[in-house]
């Protein structure tokens, strides 16, 4: 293990300035202390397409800085796309089979203690009832050498033909996968790190992080892009942290929206603790959109959440609740990606099956694909009744003054020094292939 981990509380005497109208939200979050070799080898990787299948689309390329550790986008078009974020298009000379089924979630604060669960339907996640600490549907053979779960997320994006790996068999990464050639000698995993082991400049740093002549494994490349993430999308400096700590003031509408959110709008019931996320899972009756979680032989585009990793009915169509950090810069919001502006999410928020029923398709940020039926769900009325059905009630009536001053609020959890990076985006990667920038 190459981090140490530190407790970045509060100064104990701090707590003598705070007034008492703060929220009382627990003991700061827990950072680990950086090796710093193993965060810029990290941020090479992070940007470098060297881990796909097609050698054309990096972990960058969804989760972007330009986007808030997102792409800007409702759905991501992954293997078969070209460019970033909004601008990004199909491939007309390599066709995406489909749009992803969800929205791409943003990175920040991963690397606190607290994030123990990943992806908006928590399928992987730090367990210490599970071999090696993490319980995943894949198995367990398949988190081998991994630290954790912030680490293991690597390999759903690089296994996913619609992702990264690529379609059938147009690599050898692909082919293995498609063969289910995953973990095991000679699999897709094996095949990734090979390539990355025989770029000179990897060697050599790789031989600083892990010691020379130590082999590049997959599980190591996992590891490695865990330490740049836990370093470079820390957001834990915005107005509302230094006003928290007695170190700074909120702006009158600021305090006003903080005062619903931790009041009579209820936010925080879910929205809690200092990265204001319970780390649970709810059913908001977000409209449907895209292909869905389905598989290739099912013929719906429903996505049923939580469920399918569970199996317990009354989690059916609930989703993480996600943090608020930096939340301003990651739209658009829900699982699939549905709204496009915070002030459209939040009044969904107040009534989930009117807005439901009123859903405004153009907020849906959708670069075009040929043959895409996006709205498929949203025409379906038993679809539509069972969302409602499994929805958390109607919330509290809000004004528009009200609700301004949410969004304000929301603007208050922003870290501007996060937003602006650490590293940043390399000028070059070590493979020469090119930088999303």
């Amino acid at each position: 293990m190459r981090w140490m981990i530190a407790a970045f509380l509060a100064l104990a005497t701090a707590g003598a300035s705070i007034a008492s109208d703060r929220p009382d939200l627990g003991p700061r979050a827990a950072f680990p202390v950086p090796d710093m070799d193993a965060v810029e080898l990290g941020q090479l990787l992070f940007y470098d397409p060297i881990l796909s299948g097609n050698r054309n689309i990096s972990c960058a390329t969804c989760h972007h800085p330009r986007f808030g550790t997102s792409d800007g986008v409702s759905l991501s078009l992954g293997e078969g796309g070209i460019g970033l974020g909004p601008d990004r298009r199909a491939d007309p000379e390599n066709l995406p089979e489909q749009r992803l089924p969800r929205n791409a979630p943003a990175l920040w604060n991963l690397g606190a203690e607290e994030f123990r669960v990943m992806f908006h339907d928590g399928r992987l996640e730090d367990h210490p009832d599970f071999p090696g600490g993490i319980r995943t549907p894949l198995g367990e053979d398949m988190v081998q050498g991994f630290d954790d779960a912030l680490a293991a997320q690597a390999m759903f994006p690089v296994l996913s033909a619609d992702e990264m790996a690529g379609h059938y068999s147009e690599n050898e990464v692909a082919q293995a996968v498609r063969l289910g050639q995953l973990s095991q000698p000679g699999g897709a995993w094996d095949r990734i790190a090979a390539r990355v082991e025989a770029i000179p400049e990897y060697r050599q740093r790789f031989d600083v992080v892990l010691g020379e002549e130590v082999p590049v494994t997959f599980a190591e490349i996992g590891n490695i892009l865990a330490d740049f993430i836990r370093f470079e999308w820390r957001a834990d400096n915005s107005p509302f942290d230094r006003y928290m700590l007695g170190m700074g003031k909120l702006s009158h509408v600021e305090q006003s929206g903080m005062d619903l959110f931790y009041g009579a709008a209820q936010c925080s019931s879910c929205h809690s603790g200092w990265f204001q996320t319970d780390h649970d899972f709810h059913a908001l009756a977000i409209p449907q959109i895209g292909p869905g979680k389905a598989a290739r032989f099912e013929n719906h585009a429903r996505d049923e959440g939580r469920i399918r990793v569970t199996g317990v009915l009354d989690q059916a169509y609930a989703f993480r609740t996600p943090s608020l950090r930096n939340v301003t810069l990651t739209g658009p919001y829900g699982h699939s990606g549905a709204y496009a502006t915070l002030e459209a999410v939040l009044r969904h928020h107040l009534d989930p099956a009117a807005r439901l029923a009123d859903y405004d398709r153009s907020q849906a940020v959708l670069p075009p694909l040929k043959g895409s039926q996006d709205f498929r769900m949203l025409e379906d009325a038993e679809e539509r009744a069972r969302l409602v059905q499994a929805a958390v009630p109607k919330g509290p009536d809000l004004d528009d003054t009200q609700i301004a001053a949410l969004v304000a609020f929301l603007w208050a959890l922003t870290d501007d020094g996060a937003a602006a990076g650490r590293l940043g985006v390399p000028k070059a990667v070590p493979s020469g292939l090119p930088v999303d920038r």
